[in-house]
């Protein structure tokens, strides 16, 4: 119990667990909407397609922030666009996108020269190596996020619960649409840093999913899912560090070990 204790106080740990706080209110939030207006497999399109923007930030030699969120929010905005107009073929298109925008990555990294990034601190986290500077970009992105949240809640429940309503109420959907999938953007990049981009939906959707079982409003889904993503963190970095292994997995398997458990215990 001391050596844990220790351990907390190190530097390094607290660095990372102030990066898990921050990240952890921003994925309750996203992850609760993306469950509850059943866009999953979009997240996962933009999650997977931005490893584009991780492929463009090392051949131009841009800031990994910068030029992700930028590939991100572009891939995000397409994919909002074709889904609105081409809503009968929409897993086809997502499915595309997202094998092109990892491809595009890829060609990318094979043409950078001199390329010697670990690119696995991409692919499954790496939170003990996240820059100081980019918590900066964090904070940022997560007060951004929370405050359109708060300022649109009761317009996301109508659209997240019925959009056809909603928009004969007034709400103005597809703006809606498209900022929802800007902060999904936004949140993905975030979450890449700490889990990779491999495991960004298991972390945006396990945490609401066990929260979806005890809750009856959205709020408390989005309060108890930050609540647990919190705490699946902080196990995993503690986890991890413990038993040398990959912190990003770590945190995944444990949320999934507990997803299986509120199973069990709300059959």
């Amino acid at each position: 119990m001391q050596s844990i204790i220790d351990m907390i106080q190190l530097p390094f740990m607290q660095h990372a667990f102030l990066i898990c706080f921050i990240i952890s209110i921003t994925c309750g939030i996203m992850g609760s909407l993306i469950v509850v207006n059943r866009i999953m497999f979009i997240s996962g399109g933009i999650a997977h397609a931005a490893y584009g923007g991780i492929g463009l930030s090392l051949y131009f030699g841009l800031p990994y922030i910068l030029g992700t969120i930028s590939f991100s929010i572009g891939i995000a905005m397409l994919i909002a666009f074709l889904t609105i107009h081409k809503k009968h073929h929409t897993d086809t298109i997502i499915g595309v996108i997202w094998a092109m925008g990892m491809a595009f990555g890829i060609i990318l990294v094979d043409l950078t020269p001199g390329y010697n990034v670990d690119l696995m601190s991409y692919l499954f986290g790496s939170v003990l190596t996240v820059p100081v500077h980019e918590i900066k970009w964090m904070t940022i992105i997560m007060v951004a996020v929370t405050g359109c949240v708060v300022y649109y809640y009761h317009d996301f429940v109508a659209l997240s619960f019925d959009d056809e309503f909603a928009r004969v109420r007034g709400v103005p959907t597809s703006f809606l649409y498209y900022l929802l999938m800007c902060m999904i953007a936004l949140c993905v990049v975030m979450l890449i840093r700490v889990v990779g981009l491999i495991l960004v939906i298991a972390l945006l959707s396990i945490p609401p999913m066990i929260a979806e079982r005890f809750v009856r409003s959205l709020y408390q889904m989005m309060i108890i899912s930050s609540i647990l993503c919190c705490i699946f963190s902080f196990m995993g970095i503690i986890s991890s560090t413990i038993f040398n292994l990959s912190t990003g997995p770590t945190i995944i398997l444990i949320a999934g070990v507990f997803f299986m458990i509120s199973l069990l215990f709300h059959s």
